[in-house]
């Protein structure tokens, strides 16, 4: 634990959607250790319009991904006088940062638990994360700091009001007024689950609900989306590829969402959205959403290697993907949907 009160905070969480999301709970433990100090979070550019939602954070410093980006950075970072960093993602790149701060404090994971194992070198205070998920991991960080470990994780995002209304003007002038959303793509195609059963999803949605289904995709994934509606016949679903402030307004105002380990996914249920998440080589003990939500997983004969999370990070459909079937789906969305207002709305 520090010895001394710090009254300069440094949250560093560079990326991804998914990790940065589980990693949000860190805020309101801290703010309630120190209500007074200064609070930042260091973030990789692409994802500080999410971080400037949390409720608790006074400013968000964007790293660019250029050497330019990088200086400009560390002089922010150097010029702010932090008194303790906090670095929960446990490279290089982010120790550094907290190096370079001249903080007094610097917490990290110990190199057995770092991601990058040489990072730790650049720490004061090296912690062995405890836990099962990576948030707990994570709030091991902030408790060596001087907070309390919660009772139940919390997630202070404002969804942006503006962008609620203006999306629901939008699907209104369309006739839509409920809606669940699948998001069938992902950062590797070994935690995707195949275009054609999201379709399957989708239509079976629409026929027992008479509920639309958004489709949410990131770009480049257009294709993605031409398969999920080919497949999702009489349904219509309407493909979306929101910027981040419009992700988080599409989600919030969602029934619920569909899809694998990924960010868009963990981001909803930390919204409060009711989640059905399709786990297949990641562990959902480790990387499970939350607060809350319903996880389908099938289990192999070989079972990954979940060491730091260094999964491997397949081309291809993986077998415990394809083991999980459309009937499987199906019945955890009814489970989620039997539990909202909208049950009488089953034919």
């Amino acid at each position: 634990m520090l010895t001394s009160r710090p009254n300069r905070l440094l949250a560093v969480r560079l990326s991804s959607l998914g990790d940065l999301v589980h990693t949000l709970p860190v805020v309101p433990a801290l703010r309630s250790a120190f209500p007074d100090a200064q609070l930042d979070w260091v973030v990789d550019w692409r994802w500080s319009p999410l971080i400037k939602l949390i409720r608790g954070i006074n400013e968000v410093i964007p790293l660019r991904s250029s050497v330019s980006g990088y200086l400009q950075c560390m002089r922010q970072v150097r010029q702010a006088g932090y008194s303790c960093v906090i670095d929960f993602q446990g490279i290089y790149r982010s120790a550094l940062l907290g190096w370079i701060s001249g903080a007094e404090r610097r917490v990290g994971r110990d190199r057995n638990s770092a991601r990058e194992p040489g990072a730790a070198r650049f720490y004061t205070d090296r912690v062995a994360p405890q836990g099962d998920h990576v948030a707990e991991m994570s709030m091991s960080l902030v408790v060596h700091a001087g907070a309390q470990r919660p009772v139940e994780m919390q997630f202070p995002i404002q969804a942006p009001g503006q962008e609620i209304n203006q999306l629901r003007e939008r699907l209104r002038r369309g006739g839509i007024e409920n809606y669940v959303v699948v998001s069938p793509g992902g950062g590797w195609k070994s935690k995707c689950w195949p275009a054609e059963r999201f379709g399957a999803v989708c239509a079976e949605v629409w026929r027992r609900y008479g509920i639309r289904s958004l489709i949410n995709l990131a770009p480049g994934e257009e294709q993605l989306g031409d398969a999920v509606v080919a497949n999702s016949l009489p349904a219509k679903p309407i493909v979306y590829s929101p910027a981040l402030p419009e992700l988080v307004a599409l989600l919030s105002q969602a029934l619920m969402v569909v899809g694998g380990d990924t960010g868009p996914l963990h981001l909803a249920a930390a919204l409060g959205t009711r989640v059905v998440a399709l786990f297949g080589p990641t562990n959902a003990s480790r990387n499970g959403p939350l607060p809350r939500g319903v996880v389908v997983q099938n289990h192999s004969s070989q079972l990954p290697n979940y060491q730091r999370g260094d999964y491997i990070r397949g081309r291809s459909y993986s077998p415990e993907m394809l083991s999980i079937t459309v009937d499987q789906v199906l019945a955890a969305v009814e489970q989620e949907m039997s539990r909202t207002s909208l049950a009488h709305l089953q034919r």
